[in-house]
């Protein structure tokens, strides 16, 4: 589990990648809750940049949301390889359970299959995209986590020279 600093270091980084890189990230102001070998968490709160029309949580801010948990775990298991990989999300999927109506937390939990998938790449001189899963979900007053959407990215990766 991360330390308060550590959490602290990767949402300032995962903020300044968005405002160098993609502002429209950086717009919705994620934070990093939990970044580890296999599982990431990442929060976005529920204010006026990220709300629709009816209050809740807008389908863009979570589309957002998911690119950041599960781009952050990919590009962590990069960085650990030491190695150069090209990443890119090939396609997105969708699934809406639940008007969510408080800050989102989006939860990937597939580090190890990354890990593997940047090791076949690395070994490989071909693009290889695999099939990444991010659930979406709010905390309930009990702490406990209520699902409200599931998301299926396609991660290409590819190594570079």
């Amino acid at each position: 589990m991360s330390t308060g600093l550590q959490r602290f270091k990767e949402t300032f980084s995962m903020r300044l990648f968005g405002w160098l890189k993609i502002p429209l990230l950086a717009s919705v102001r994620p934070s990093v809750v939990e970044l580890g070998d296999t599982r990431c968490v990442v929060r976005i709160p529920l204010r006026r940049w990220s709300k629709n029309h009816l209050g809740s949580m807008y389908f863009g801010a979570l589309a957002i949301g998911a690119d950041c948990a599960g781009g952050l775990l990919a590009m962590d298991q990069i960085k650990r390889s030491g190695k150069q990989v090209s990443l890119v999300f090939k396609s997105f999927q969708a699934t809406f359970l639940k008007r969510p109506e408080s800050d989102v937390y989006f939860i990937c939990e597939g580090g190890r299959a990354i890990r593997d998938q940047v090791q076949r790449t690395l070994e490989s001189e071909e693009r290889i995209t695999e099939p990444m899963a991010i659930q979406a979900a709010v905390k309930l007053p009990d702490g406990t986590f209520e699902p409200v959407a599931e998301f299926v990215l396609e991660l290409s990766l590819k190594g570079r020279s």
